[in-house]
């Protein structure tokens, strides 16, 4: 694909972007960027909530990994379902009874101060990590098929991919990305759909034929019961998925932050509800993709990259044709950046009003810091991206990502404990035992083959830390009900 192609395509979709960013950001306040004043639809919200969902990674890794393990991640999938009905039953009544606008404040409600400072602070470690290097694979792809043509290094192409999310948030903040996700979720779900359509075509299949292919192939397992060590066992692959739900989108600030800019509770019900079925569909979709690329490649003696998230991108732009290139480089763009943008403006607005302290500044005052902390998220963004970027190394990137597991356990504990119990706990020990817990899950996990005779943890390594987290609580709490529960 051309260079100039490349950069005609970027110019234009971004201009959309801060077209979009032009109208939905007039006349904007903080409450505007914070909570987008509670009047978005909430089918906008779920639509473009798809997106935001996912990410780049996401968007080559699912397909890349049906090589591996079939349609097993389908398992995780299915738990996603079980943990939105638990976030639209349990944690949504309570956020909007509360009237919140970072959903950390429940725990300075629940407990007391350093169980609010820690519940935030581990929100802004993993997101600002997680959403970093998430950008870090659509600014490698920029770099792959534009700026290295041109000899522009990789530090620029960075610094303009992070300052164009800038641009186009720093005024509207979520009000904006409530649009340009929905914006953006059209060119993912389009890019998906479209691949498949070339694929099969390329193939001579029908739809039914596509189906049939896939169903007979090696390929289509989803559901296994057979090996309770093994990763993909359905018990730790269902309920994992229910756990990450529960803790990545219900106890997180960038993602509940989007359902509440809904008007009312049911309105963000509904919208979580409709959220929760259409990622059925779109992960069936990126399952599908997958073992159509795996089907194409058999059939025409392709060689399968040794690296599985190489082989979506090597097909896409080099054996597709220009359609199928210029969609697969919409799609991990929007994948990307529809990730990025929504989660530095989830940053801005835990760090303002679980850590400024915004309820009583004047507005002008709420401006302007507001303003640097937006500024200085999107800093802190170039500088992990380049860290990583110069550490180039493939396995701990992995390693990272995989990091949530560990970050968002305390969150599931200390939301579990306070929600289900009526205990109070020593709060000056609340960040000691949310330190401790991710370090002795890890421990756990990395000698359960020796220690449990063979098995390996999966997803449900979210369940072990929430529950070693919430034992942590117990051990500090007692009956002395001096904070008021406001379960």
């Amino acid at each position: 694909m051309s260079p100039y192609l490349v950069l005609v395509i970027i110019i234009i979709y971004f201009a959309a972007l801060i077209a979009i960013s032009y109208f939905t950001s007039k006349g904007a306040t903080t409450d505007t960027f914070f909570t987008a004043n509670r009047q978005s639809p909430w089918y906008v919200v779920a639509f473009g909530m798809i997106g935001a969902s996912l990410s780049g990674i996401t968007f080559v890794s699912v397909p890349g990994n049906v090589g591996k393990t079939g349609f097993a991640y389908f398992q995780v999938v299915l738990g996603y379902v079980l943990g939105y009905w638990v976030i639209m039953t349990v944690l949504m009544p309570m956020y909007y009874r509360l009237n919140l606008v970072s959903i950390y404040t429940y725990l300075e409600q629940r407990f007391d101060r350093w169980s609010y400072k820690t519940g935030a602070f581990f929100f802004l470690l993993s997101r600002t990590v997680g959403s970093s290097l998430r950008l870090c694979l659509s600014a490698t792809v920029l770099q792959l098929f534009l700026f290295d043509a041109w000899n522009v290094p990789f530090f620029v192409t960075v610094a303009i991919t992070i300052f164009l999310i800038w641009v186009y948030t720093f005024k509207g903040g979520i009000k904006t990305i409530v649009w340009t996700d929905t914006f953006q979720t059209t060119f993912l779900v389009s890019a998906v759909v479209i691949c498949v359509y070339l694929i099969s075509s390329r193939l001579g299949m029908s739809l039914g034929g596509m189906v049939k292919a896939i169903y007979d192939s090696d390929l289509s397992k989803v559901f296994h019961f057979d090996d309770v060590n093994s990763p993909l066992f359905f018990p730790k692959q269902f309920f994992g998925g229910a756990f990450i739900a529960i803790a990545m989108t219900g106890l997180d600030q960038d993602l509940m932050q989007k359902n509440l800019t809904c008007k009312n509770l049911y309105e963000a019900q509904k919208n979580m509800f409709w959220l929760s079925n259409s990622l059925v569909v779109v992960n069936l979709l990126f399952l599908t993709l997958g073992a159509l690329l795996y089907i194409y490649s058999q059939s025409q003696g392709l060689s399968i990259p040794a690296f599985s998230d190489e082989l979506f991108p090597r097909l896409a732009l080099g054996e597709f044709g220009l359609v199928a290139g210029i969609f697969f480089l919409l799609g991990i763009i929007a994948s990307s950046y529809a990730s990025a943008d929504s989660a530095l403006a989830a940053l801005t607005t835990s760090f303002c009003i679980d850590f400024l302290d915004f309820k009583n500044k004047p507005e002008a005052v709420k401006q302007k810091q507001k303003n640097w902390v937006h500024l200085g998220f999107s800093v802190l963004f170039l500088i992990i991206i380049l860290i990583f970027k110069e550490i180039n190394n493939r396995s701990l990137i992995d390693a990272v990502l995989s990091v949530a597991g560990y970050t968002y356990g305390p969150l599931l504990g200390l939301f579990t404990f306070g929600l289900f119990t009526k205990r109070q706990v020593i709060d000056k020990l609340v960040p000691v035992v949310c330190v401790l817990s991710p370090a002795l899950c890890y421990m756990i996990s990395s000698n359960s083959v020796k220690w449990f005779s063979g098995y390996v943890f999966s997803w449900e390594i979210y369940i072990l830390n929430g529950t070693i987290t919430f034992l942590g609580l117990a051990l500090i709490s007692s009956k002395d009900e001096k904070k008021k529960s406001v379960a």
